[in-house]
């Protein structure tokens, strides 16, 4: 199983706002079991939350960047960085994000970022679709993991990643 992986399912509910709400919650999978426990550090000066495995260990850390000229959010595993997320330079696409992973693969995202309705992909294939259409669940996402061989945790902090930058670039803090 890939790393960062959870129990097999290929869709996850997230709950919106994840950096405002400062609790302890679960990303749940389609069928309701827990998959990933979302710890956020309301009390840390930088803005970071905690994803973690069933069994609470962590899998990966989302911080912003303090001194970045462009606004930046930092995906990291095991204390090292894994990812760096920004909005994609001279993009005519206003919704539009580049991840680069430290061995230089890059992924883009892009759709209506604000509506929770976008799509992360790599090379010209889909990785994860976020949507909330399949959803009557209010305040909640759906991330889509499409490909067997991705890693759900990193694609669903990419997603709560790029929702936060474009929520900041509007000004809702």
């Amino acid at each position: 199983m890939p790393r960062g992986a959870a129990p097999r399912s290929h869709k996850y509910l997230v709950r919106d706002r994840i950096f405002g709400i400062g609790d302890d919650y679960w990303i749940e999978d389609e069928r309701g079991r827990r998959a990933f426990l979302v710890d956020g550090k309301a009390l840390r000066l930088r803005e970071t939350f905690e994803l973690k495995d069933p069994e609470r260990r962590v899998l990966i850390t989302i911080r912003k960047k303090m001194l970045a000229l462009r606004d930046t959010m930092t995906i990291e595993r095991d204390d090292a960085a894994l990812a760096t997320i920004k909005r994609k330079r001279l993009s005519l696409l206003r919704n539009h994000f580049r991840v680069e992973l430290v061995d230089g693969t890059q992924l883009d995202v892009s759709g209506k970022i604000l509506d929770r309705e976008f799509a992360i992909e790599y090379d010209g294939e889909l990785l994860a679709e976020i949507s909330r259409r399949w959803l009557t669940v209010r305040d909640t996402y759906a991330v889509n993991v499409v490909r067997d061989d991705a890693d759900p945790a990193l694609l669903i902090a990419i997603a709560v990643c790029v929702i936060r930058l474009a929520e900041r670039e509007r000004g809702e803090d």
